[in-house]
């Protein structure tokens, strides 16, 4: 299975599953996956806004839990694991309700116990508005029997 079809399979889980995702995060489209990066996008609606009308920050530190998972389930782990550690920094406004944003997540190093990853999110003119980082407790995640790590793992000459 490619990445971007376990990805995509992940994300379904957390829509079927989850309290918070599916009510804040309905709309958000995977656009791309391999292992160790993922892409994302969503269309700010009302509900993702704060009182000035604006990309909300709390909006912005959900995406950032979410494409940490997501950059994790792309290097093969179905279950993500739980998070130790969250960081989201704010350079400017994210937009408006109807502006699309953009999201790149990466897993920058996948261990036994944790993963780190990164995320940079991209305005309608494709500037960096936000970046944030976000470790995983991953150890137990390790036993999922839906796990494809091993055809996820990246291998000299290797493309996925």
């Amino acid at each position: 299975m490619p990445a971007l079809s376990f990805v995509r399979s992940v994300w379904e889980s957390f829509r079927a599953t989850s309290g918070l995702e599916p009510r804040l995060l309905d709309g958000l489209k995977i656009t791309h996956a391999s292992p160790g990066k993922v892409k994302f996008e969503i269309n700010i609606q009302k509900e993702h806004t704060n009182r000035l009308n604006i990309l909300h920050g709390g909006a912005i530190a959900s995406m950032v839990d979410l494409g940490g998972s997501l950059a994790v389930a792309s290097r093969g782990l179905y279950s993500t694991g739980v998070s130790t550690d969250l960081n989201v920094t704010y350079l400017s406004s994210g937009g408006k309700i109807g502006d699309l944003i953009k999201a790149e997540a990466s897993c920058d190093k996948f261990g036994k116990t944790l993963a780190f990853t990164s995320i940079k999110f991209l305005n309608n003119k494709d500037e960096v508005f936000a970046r944030g980082s976000h470790t995983k407790y991953v150890a137990l995640a390790w036993k999922d029997s839906k796990n494809i790590v091993e055809e996820l793992t990246p291998r000299a000459g290797k493309t996925s």
